[in-house]
């Protein structure tokens, strides 16, 4: 079944004020874990994980997010 213009608006709202915070939280967690544990990684290293970890959210999240700034193609023309 596939979600209305509105759920996908909504979805995609909760995600970036919610999810997105909890997700940074955890993530700087994780490097941080790792770091402590194995010691610490090259500048570079730190870069290419930041850098892999900022982008991979979006993967799951994609189907909701698209189409979600244009207009409500429900909407009553």
């Amino acid at each position: 079944m596939a979600l209305s213009y509105k759920a996908r608006r909504r979805l995609s709202m909760l995600a970036l004020v919610i999810g997105l915070p909890a997700y940074i939280i955890v993530a700087v967690s994780i490097v941080n874990w790792a770091e402590a544990r194995w010691g610490m990684m090259p500048w570079w290293g730190s870069v290419l994980v930041y850098i892999v970890l900022g982008v991979i959210w979006v993967v799951p999240l994609k189907p909701i997010f698209r189409g979600v700034g244009k207009d409500d193609p429900d909407a009553p023309q």
